[in-house]
This record gives structure tokens, C-alpha cells and sequence, in this order.
């Protein structure tokens, strides 16, 4: 048996909280309804927690890294005022299109790219093979595949409805979840 930890990766905007567009404002952070509950589930049984999000609006001018961070402590706030926590925080500021020009390209931090993943197991003594990823959208469980992880959760929350209705390519979901509970309830009742 390995030494290093299973861990389940969450998609931030549309899994954990809300879908707010371009978050640019801590006054619109609203978390899903259950979601502090499904990571205490989670961490209850051994998976560390991580959030691998895509911050285009940094690189497209939109708001700057310390914003991001900033939203990141607000919810490790709310998160522990809960009894939840995340063990970790990554996230993608690059676009191909943005304005930024020192962030403006093509990169493999940004999702389904494994850069992220691969960098919190590193981090954090992660097993990606005994790991886990949900999202709302098909580049998040297809960065479970990219990343050689055990599979990748579409939740119906976010913008996860309407990707269920078009199924990208080649992509398959290990489960489609109506929340990160469900997924959560998914993922427990997988042999470890």
C-alpha cells in the first residue's frame, strides 16, 4: 500500500461555490448547499482535499492574483467555521487570449492540462492514481484522465446541467452527481 494519500480534487466556481462568472467581488462568494458537509465526508474518510481552479480573469485583466487569494482565505474562513477544510489551493491565471502579457499563453497548469494536480501530489505526498476529480464541466473530468487519476465526477451544479447535455468527445464522467454530495456519497461507495 502506498504512503502517499488519495486525494479528491474540486473544481472551485459551479462545485464548491456557486457559479458568480468572474468572481471579482468576496461580497459574491456563496457556497453550494452541502458542500462543507460533503468535505467533511470526504476528509472523515482519508481523502485530502484539494481546489484546482482555471483564474483566467487574472490574465485577462479582470483582477489580480492577491484577489484570488484573498477568495481563497474567505473561503478556508467559512470552510472552517464548518468544521471543513482544504488541504490545498491551485490555480491556472494564464489564457491564450488574455491581456495580461506575461500571462497571456498556452500552459499546462491550465485545465484539462495536469500541471496542477501533478504539483499539489507533489506538494502535498499525493497518490493521483487513488485520486479523484469533480467539476462542472467536461475539462474538469477530463484532467482526472490527463492527470492519471482514478477518474473524473461531472456534478450538475455550475454549468454542470447544460455540459451533461453536450458530451464532449472521447470524454466520459465516472459518475454524473446532482452536487458535491452526491459525488461525495459516489466516491465512498468506490473500493479504495
Amino acid at each position: 500500500m502506498s504512503s502517499l494519500a488519495p486525494a479528491v480534487f474540486l473544481d472551485r466556481d459551479g462545485t464548491l461555490i456557486e457559479e458568480a462568472g468572474y468572481l471579482d467581488s468576496l461580497d459574491r462568494i456563496a457556497l453550494i448547499p452541502s458542500a462543507v458537509d460533503a468535505l467533511r465526508v470526504l476528509a472523515r474518510a482519508g481523502f485530502r482535499l484539494v481546489v484546482v481552479t482555471n483564474q483566467s480573469g487574472i490574465a485577462l485583466g479582470l483582477f489580480d492574483e492577491a484577489f484570488v487569494r484573498r477568495t481563497h482565505d474567505a473561503l478556508d474562513a467559512r470552510l472552517q467555521a464548518g468544521g471543513a477544510r482544504i488541504d490545498g489551493w491551485y490555480f491556472c491565471p494564464h489564457h491564450p487570449a488574455g491581456q495580461v502579457p506575461e500571462l497571456t499563453m498556452t500552459c499546462a497548469c491550465r485545465k484539462p492540462g495536469p500541471a496542477l494536480p501533478r504539483q499539489a501530489a507533489a506538494d502535498l505526498g499525493l497518490d493521483l492514481s487513488r485520486s479523484w476529480m469533480i467539476g462542472d464541466r467536461w475539462g474538469d473530468v477530463q484532467l482526472a484522465s490527463s492527470a492519471a487519476m482514478a477518474g473524473g465526477l461531472l456534478v450538475r451544479t455550475g454549468y454542470g446541467r447544460s455540459a451533461e447535455a453536450r458530451p464532449t468527445s472521447g470524454v466520459t464522467a465516472a459518475c454524473i452527481a446532482d452536487d458535491l454530495m452526491d459525488a461525495a456519497g459516489w466516491i465512498l461507495r468506490q473500493p479504495q
